[in-house]
């Protein structure tokens, strides 16, 4: 094997991995701010915060601004917003791993729309069986929960074919932060629950169980760069490099990435059933390996 091979075979899952790491740690940050502020507002504080952050990062030329861009990288943007806000809002009212085998539908969907081959079939079948597996699904919660936990998954599909789109015209890391931009402006009437839950007090005064509003503030910006803007930007790197269907396998990587962070973090040994399905992701994204039409000509 090469070593243009072997990069185009393990730099996709290992930037997966990457992202993945960033998006839990900042997933820490926005369950501690749940008791303060609903769910949605959360969600549009994790999009709000990255857009701040990529438009003083990437500062996006003028061209990135004409409504030719403008277009796709908003529905890029809204597509996003809406994936975090119904998956937040899901969590609510479902148990995690209800909520994230529900979403992962979005995906499994995406590659069963590419599978081309058994080797595609059998990879998207073993990346299922082992997210149901790491997930650990209890089917209980409301309906509500549920529709708004496929909502995400329609978002998440979304998601991945848009992205595409956005990281083959290649300034995808312009296009995110323009993008990003429009969704929080678009979804600002969700700032109200932010600013309710500040309304009447210093800026030094706690709200709810200690957190100030400045704190808060802050937090919604480490939540924007740790859950969007780094896994996100790392998204378009690897949308470059691999097509949609191998790019949905790779993303079963995110919940043995959480598993793999509770062992080392919190000490949460996995379960027999969650080592099943981390192996059997693993196994998925090995069999699903590069295929010669999905690397890019140097």
């Amino acid at each position: 094997m090469t070593d243009t091979a072997r990069r185009d075979l393990l730099l996709p899952p290992g930037l997966m991995v990457l992202g993945a790491t960033s998006m839990y740690l900042g997933a820490a940050v926005a369950v501690g701010l749940f008791d303060d502020v609903a769910p949605s507002a959360v969600a549009w504080l994790r999009i709000a915060g990255a857009a701040l952050v990529l438009l003083i990062w990437v500062r996006p030329p003028r061209q990135a601004w004409q409504w030719s861009r403008l277009r796709l990288a908003g529905c890029f943007g809204l597509i996003t917003a809406g994936m975090n806000i119904t998956f937040y809002e899901a969590l609510a009212r479902l148990p995690m791993g209800t909520t994230v085998a529900l979403e992962f539908l979005g995906p499994i969907t995406v590659a069963a729309l590419g599978s081309r081959t058994r080797r595609d079939i059998a990879a998207l079948v073993l990346a299922g069986l082992g997210v149901v597996l790491i997930a650990d699904v209890r089917w209980s919660g409301t309906g509500v929960g549920v529709l708004l936990a496929l909502a995400a998954a329609a978002c998440w599909a979304g998601y991945i074919v848009l992205g595409k789109r956005v990281a083959a015209r290649g300034a995808g890391v312009e296009d995110l932060a323009t993008g990003f931009v429009i969704a929080a402006l678009v979804t600002s009437p969700l700032a109200w629950w932010v600013l309710e839950a500040v309304a009447g007090r210093g800026s030094s005064e706690a709200v709810g169980d200690g957190v100030s509003p400045v704190a808060l503030i802050g937090q919604g910006l480490v939540l924007g760069v740790a859950s969007t803007a780094i896994p996100y930007a790392l998204d378009q790197v690897v949308l470059r490099r691999v097509g949609r269907a191998r790019f949905a396998i790779l993303l079963a990587l995110l919940p043995v990435t959480a598993a793999v962070i509770g062992l080392i973090v919190l000490g949460q040994v996995p379960r027999p059933l969650e080592a099943v399905g981390i192996a059997a992701v693993a196994l998925a994204v090995a069999v699903r390996s590069v295929d010669e039409d999905e690397i890019p000509p140097s």
